[in-house]
């Protein structure tokens, strides 16, 4: 759901067709936390095991609230037509650095869990001698620090950055920012805008040094 944006082979789908994309996958998402929720809260209780008492619950009930609540802010500012255009410029930086950060924590909850996991059930063979279990989710942890790691590099680098729609300019109401190019065009057009007002501003800035440096020669 994170990178379906940054997928170049999905540049040519519509912004809208990938907003409901990025939202039905979130969905899926947030329907199995809680079924894996419920069901780890029954075993526990099944099985006479005390609820919320490691720091790998701890972190993992933060992280769906969070999620939920993630969910929610999405669907109701940005995929809903009610929203205005400068609110949802407001919350897109918050909206992208709260997601990243929910999706770094559960890939820590996830290796919180099978850790904690591996030393409840691992006694004879014990987890300290590495028997073959210990061995492959050992291994298994190490794949979802470099899948966590790959999803967070391919979020951060400009160049995966889904580019403007051609037809942006033709859609863009007066005053306003075309409909699923909020955060592209405000970043992009800002920071051009910026970069040719610093070059004019230097090139403005050599050439009155240049004449007063002249003027002060030809007066000696």
């Amino acid at each position: 759901a994170i990178i379906v944006y940054r997928l170049p082979w999905t540049w040519k789908c519509s912004k809208l067709l990938m907003k409901f994309i990025h939202a039905g996958l979130n969905t899926i998402a947030m329907i199995l936390a809680i079924v894996s929720m419920v069901a780890v809260f029954e075993f526990h209780n099944a099985s006479n095991i005390p609820n919320m008492y490691s720091l790998h619950s701890w972190i993992g009930l933060t992280a769906v609230i969070f999620y939920s609540l993630q969910l929610f802010l999405g669907f109701a500012v940005f995929l809903l037509p009610f929203a205005p255009v400068p609110l949802r410029e407001a919350l897109m930086p918050i909206h992208v650095y709260s997601g990243l950060t929910i999706f770094a924590t559960v890939i820590a909850t996830a290796l919180m869990g099978i850790t904690e996991k591996l030393i409840f059930s691992l006694k004879n063979p014990a987890y300290s001698t590495s028997p073959p279990e210990a061995t492959f989710v050992n291994c298994l942890g190490l794949l979802l620090v470099i899948f966590g790691a790959l999803i967070l590099w391919m979020a951060s680098r400009p160049h995966w950055k889904r580019p403007p729609e051609e037809n942006a300019k033709l859609l863009r109401p007066i005053g306003g920012t075309p409909e699923g190019t909020e955060e592209e065009s405000t970043v992009t057009d800002g920071s051009n805008t910026d970069k040719s007002d610093l070059r004019i501003n230097s090139e403005t800035a050599r050439k009155n040094l240049k004449l007063d440096e002249a003027g002060q020669r030809s007066t000696m």
